[in-house]
This record gives structure tokens, sequence and C-alpha cells, in this order.
């Protein structure tokens, strides 16, 4: 006999279900029909009054109201005042790259999308069916990113601000609708067991698709909310590319005629202080100081926040005492990371410069960094942000009311003509649809409410490994008892470091995906235990800086790129130092 909770998640779940057996895929489905009595749809009723105070909630009828002046309707609000939005204010020097018609469309999509997602997961958390509030506003107009990137050969790995990248990017690859992606994204904030991205146990930016072999390295790759440890896997992978390149596909000169790739990642201003960043970074410069290939490329959005703590422009200073200038000839010249800078709030801007610098570490297989400023944040860092603990009034309405879509949009429209801001509108309204009835959807799904289903999905899985045949391992090493070996032809005893060489001789041997990477392992290692092997194997035993974070990191982006990487960590007290990783 079921008790009533159980009845009600019954009967939820075929709700669900019968939305989602509707002909067709599932997003058209879901836009022809509503979900009546919905449990989020119910809550939000009962929580209307809090809703409508949501500072959130205030910018998005904001914003829908200044579209209702410029397309001649009457605002919704009588106390509504035109404000004056002005688009942003393009480089001296003007743009290098600018977006076409249909792609400053696509951006507007997804920055859109993105700050009605989180409009919508603030409302849900405050309703108690979403569970994730970090928010990308402020930062939507990142979105153009997307189009300065191959979806098809570049990887990319994106800081858990940067939704509107991630979207865009989706879009390209055209596996998904727009409906589709958002609603995979909602899921992603109900915790909903069908979130193709994570499962149920967290919101993670990534893709629904996980990379595979075929993608040699590129691809999406799922970046939850710690704050850099995406970026030694990306250096690693960047590092990795042009050796994948010469031991797997046979490219020895460099000079394949397939697009080479770029491994991009990004972080925030505060990350830049972690530990993962710093490692990453250093590893990247380190490479281009030796002249070893490395196509990868940071990308920072300086908000001037890190939560509470002020960054205050440390970003701009660190970035400028390391960086060089691009164009300067010299070896001692060049050995320093070109940085790239771009006013954030201008989707033609960030496309510039990001096009840019990746266009740099494509033709020279070296690090570039794009630092995006002028970036305000809004609403706080997550629902839970007690920005008034930091921050004085006036302030935090001051970045409320910043609204770098509204800006986004009339620099479309007025400086650009791309758009009618009639079509802008249609469009602002028919994206908010979506984005609700995606909530309605996802807050109805079942979630993960065991510890065994929770262990399942989180845990490593176990890989059975077969037991050799106990006769075989006795012949093996005591062929005296067996009288089945002559003993004259088997192997003497010797050193373990000597069998140890042996082993990984037959490993590089046997698969020619695998290398050897580690600290001083060319020339034979601290014990001798890759003596000779660099000479047998030439650029698949490598050599690493001590710093036990990039190298497990790297060994990560190597196994992305398809390659089968042997870490040697010839202490177990080295391990500690890596193990974050």
């Amino acid at each position: 006999m079921l008790c009533s909770n159980s009845k009600m998640s019954l009967q939820r779940l075929g709700r669900v279900r019968r939305l989602l057996r509707c002909p067709g895929r599932t997003a058209r489905c879901m836009s022809s029909m509503q979900i009546n009595g919905s449990l989020l749809e119910t809550s939000r009723h009962r929580h209307e009054t809090d809703i409508i105070a949501l500072p959130e909630h205030r910018a998005r009828s904001n914003l829908d109201n200044f579209l209702r002046s410029k397309v001649g309707l009457e605002p919704s609000q009588s106390t509504y005042v035109l404000p004056n939005i002005l688009p942003p204010t393009p480089p001296a020097a003007g743009y290098t790259h600018v977006l076409t018609p249909p792609q400053i469309a696509v951006a507007l999509d997804a920055a859109m999308a993105t700050f009605h997602l989180h409009v919508e997961s603030r409302i849900a958390s405050l309703c108690g069916q979403g569970f994730y509030t970090i928010g990308p506003c402020g930062e939507e107009m990142l979105a153009s990113i997307g189009f300065a990137l191959d979806p098809h050969v570049d990887a990319m790995a994106l800081h858990y601000r940067h939704l509107s990248v991630s979207i865009l990017r989706q879009l390209r690859l055209g596996r998904k609708s727009l409906e589709e992606i958002i609603l995979d994204r909602a899921r992603g904030y109900c915790v909903s067991r069908l979130d193709p991205v994570t499962g149920g146990v967290h919101c993670a930016i990534g893709s629904a698709r996980e990379p595979n072999a075929n993608d040699y390295g590129g691809g999406d790759y799922v970046v939850t909310s710690t704050l850099a440890s995406q970026c030694p896997p990306a250096v690693g992978r960047a590092l990795a590319f042009p050796i994948a390149d010469s031991i797997l596909r046979g490219d020895k000169s460099g000079s394949s005629s397939s697009v080479k790739q770029v491994s991009f990642v990004t972080v925030g201003d505060g990350s830049i202080h972690n530990a993962h960043f710093l490692s990453a970074f250093n590893l990247a410069r380190h490479a281009r100081f030796r002249r070893n290939k490395c196509p990868v490329v940071f990308g920072v959005s300086d908000n001037g926040l890190s939560i509470s703590y002020p960054t205050d422009g440390y970003a701009d200073f660190l970035f400028s005492k390391t960086s060089t200038d691009p164009k300067l000839r010299s070896h001692r010249d060049r050995d320093g990371i070109p940085v790239f800078k771009a006013n954030g709030c201008d989707m033609f801007d960030v496309y510039d410069k990001t096009l840019q610098a990746t266009s740099y570490s494509r033709k020279n297989s070296a690090p570039s960094l794009v630092l995006y400023q002028e970036l305000i944040r809004r609403f706080g860092h997550a629902a839970t942000d007690r920005q008034h603990a930091y921050l004085d009034t006036d302030t935090v309405d001051r970045m409320a009311d910043s609204d770098v879509v509204a800006s986004g949009i009339v620099q479309a429209v007025e400086q650009w003509n791309a758009l009618t801001y009639n079509e802008v509108y249609d469009r602002f309204r028919e994206i908010g649809i979506m984005v609700k009835r995606s909530f309605d959807v996802a807050a109805e799904e079942p979630k993960i409410t065991t510890r065994e289903e929770m262990i399942e999905q989180v845990s490593q899985p176990m890989v059975r490994i077969p037991r050799l045949n106990p006769e075989l391992l006795t012949s093996l090493h005591e062929p005296e008892l067996t009288g089945s070996v002559d003993r004259s032809k088997t192997l003497k005893r010797d050193v373990m470091r000597k069998h140890m060489t042996r082993v990984v001789s037959e490993a590089l041997t046997k698969n020619p995906g695998v290398v050897y990477i580690g600290e001083d392992v060319e020339h034979g290692g601290y014990y001798l235990v890759t003596d000779g092997l660099a000479t047998h194997f030439p650029g698949r035993v490598i050599d690493f800086p001590p710093d036990e974070t990039t190298l497990l990191g790297a060994a990560m982006g190597f196994s992305h790129a398809g390659l089968l990487p042997i870490v040697e960590i010839p202490y177990s007290k080295y391990l500690d130092c890596g193990a974050d990783m």
C-alpha cells in the first residue's frame, strides 16, 4: 500500500512521462502543452508576493517594459520610467572581426536564455524546487565567445558563470534545439535524474554527450562549482594535441591539413588566486619558454568580486606583469603569454578579442589569455549571498540595474540593424515561456532519493580484473615445483626496477598511444625505471617540472586526447601534492 507522498510522486512522474511520450521531439511537445497544476506552478501562486519582491523578477519586468516601450506598447506597470540604455562603447581602434546578423541573433538568444534561466532558478529556489542558484547575470554577453572556437574541433571547459557561452556552443553544434538545451539546464537547477550532464547530483556546465576518441580531445568538458580544477587538464589537452597527432595519426611534421585544435578554458577573477589556476598557468608559460607546443587559451572574466572579496583589478595587474606583445619578434620577448583585453559587456569586442587569441594560439601552438573586463555582477553570487553585509544599498541597486542584455539589444538593433525591436521582443517573450515550462517539467521529474542511487551516480566504476590461474603464477615464480618449465629458459631473477622497465617497455611497444610522463623520467628517473626508454621511444617519455598538480591534471588532458599516460610519482608522499586532481 502506498503512502500519500508515494502516490503523489507517481502521479507527478506519470504526468512527465505522458509529456515526454508526445510524438516528435520533447521540446516541440513541451512548447505546445501546459502542465496545469504542476508542483512548481502551484508554489509560484502561493509565493507570488515574495516572487514579485525578488530583484531578479523586477529586473525581468523592467526589461520586458523596456522592450514594450520600444515596440509601441504600454508598459505593464504604470510607474515604469523608460531608462536611457546605451550600447557598449566600441574600442578606440574599432573591431578587427565583426559578427554577422545571424550570429548576433543567436548570441542574443543565448544571452536572453541565460537571463531567463537565472531568474527562474531563483524563483524555483524560493519555491523550494530549485537547488542551484549561482548566477551568470552580468556576463550574458560573453556568449559570442562561442563563435570564436570551432565546436567540432576545439576543447572547451567553462567556469560555472559562463552559461551563455555553453548555450551558444550547443546551438552551433546543432544536436539540440534551444528549447531542449533550456530543458536540460532546468533539470540541472532542479537536480532531476534526467539531467544529461550530472544525472541529478549537481548542476554543472558541460555537454550532454561525453567527448570520445573521435573528438581527439575536442568537445565540452564538465565543470562543477570548483574554482579552477578545470585548468590543469585543459593545459594537458593542449600539450597532448600535437603529441597525439604525431604518434597516433602520423603527423610528424605538424603540417597536417586538418584544423589545429585549441584548448579553451575559463575562470573568474576570484579563481586566478587558486593553486589549480596558478599551476596550470605556470605550466603553460613554462611550455612557451621551452618552445613546447601548447595551444591553450585562458579566458578570465573580471567583475571585481570574488563573492564578498574585492579583487580590485588584480587580474589586470597580474596578467600585465606576465604578458607579452604577440607582435614582438625576439625569443626572449615572446617568452610571456600574450593578453587580449575585451569589454565583457560588448558582444563584438568579446568575439573579436577571443578570435584574435584563439587564432594566435592555433597558428603558433602557443598559450594566450583573454581578459574580459568591465563586467558587473548582478544579483549576488548566489541566492544565499548576503550582499548587504559587505556592500551598501546604492551599490547593490546599481549593480542590479546594470542590464547588459538590454545594452546588447540596443547595440544589435540601433547600431548594427541586425534585428528589429519587434523581433527581439517576440523572441524575449518566447524564450521566457520556454524557460518557465522547462522548470515546470524538470521540477516534476524524479530525483535521486537514496544513498545507493547517489553512490551509483558519483562513485568511480569498479572494473573487475580477472585473476591469473594460480598454477600459472606458480610456474612463473617457482618453476622447480612444477617440473614443467625448463629453468635454463626462464628469466633470471633481477631487481624490481628492471622488471618494471621491461613491463613499461612492453606497454610502449604494444600500444602506440601509451606515453610515460613524470619528473626526471627522460634520463631514467630517480631509480632508473625508465632507463633507456626515451631513446627507444622518442617523444613518448616526457619530463614535467616538479609540480604534481599539473602532472596529474595534464595526464587527464592526455587521456582526453586519446593517449594512455603512465604517470610516475617517485614517492608516495608526493601523491598528496596532487591528490586534489
